[in-house]
């Protein structure tokens, strides 16, 4: 009787998601907040335009430096632990081996079962570390590429995400119109993203979607009043 093979799928781009997730919920809030705001300020559209844009020049950068610098950050602290690991197992041995029991422990081994692994790890140090920084510390190795794809897909995501609500404004001079037709496309925009956003880390698309939108109109409506008061 054949049975065909087991294939656990996995979802496995999860820096990817996290960086995607940052730089589209940063670009559909922030720049809409900015146009509503200065719609607010009774300003002709291209001015509302030629603000947005430039936010979204800036906040592009800003936020992809930003995920760079976090990244390279990561990969620092992953290295000097790393080395830091390296020498324990060499100079405190006892020491490491008792931290490697008590990981085994937790999940029910004996000291008797145990005891194998500890032989083996002796025998293999790099293997001990590697096992030490995933199972003791939490840490997984960086790709060497990772800060800057992780610069360059937050600061993508932030433009993409900033064109949808200034796009309306390309095509009506009048700024309540634009921000009207800003206010709907951005909360449709909202909505679809967070109910994808919910897809990708576990939460319910309807949950994720109230909870984007929630937070970009507030943001925007924030701003909108804050203009309307200071003109």
């Amino acid at each position: 009787m054949s049975h065909s093979p087991h294939v656990e799928r996995h979802f496995t781009a999860s820096d990817t998601v996290r960086d995607i997730v940052i730089g589209m919920a940063d670009g559909l809030t922030v720049p809409f907040a900015l146009a509503a705001g200065v719609s607010g300020a009774n300003i002709a559209s291209r001015i509302v335009l030629t603000a947005g844009m430039a936010e979204i020049a800036a906040g592009s950068i800003a936020m992809g430096l930003g995920g760079f610098l976090a990244a390279r950050s990561d990969a620092e602290h992953y290295a000097s632990e790393r080395i830091r690991e390296q020498h324990e197992v060499v100079e405190k041995p006892e020491a490491e081996t008792e931290e490697v029991a008590d990981v085994f422990k937790a999940y029910g081994l004996s000291q008797t079962e145990i005891e194998p692994i500890l032989q083996a790890f002796k025998r293999k140090p790099e293997a001990w570390v590697n096992f030490m920084m995933r199972f003791e510390l939490g840490l997984e190795e960086p790709s060497p590429r990772r800060a800057w794809i992780s610069a360059l897909t937050i600061g993508g995501a932030y433009i993409a995400g900033g064109i949808i609500p200034l796009s309306p404004y390309f095509f009506f001079e009048n700024t309540h119109t634009g921000l009207e037709v800003s206010a709907l496309v951005t909360f449709v925009a909202l909505m679809v993203f967070g109910a994808i956003k919910g897809q990708f880390t576990g939460t319910k698309a309807l949950r994720g979607a109230m909870q984007t939108t929630c937070i970009g109109g507030l943001a925007a409506l924030t701003a909108f009043l804050m203009a309307r008061l200071i003109s």
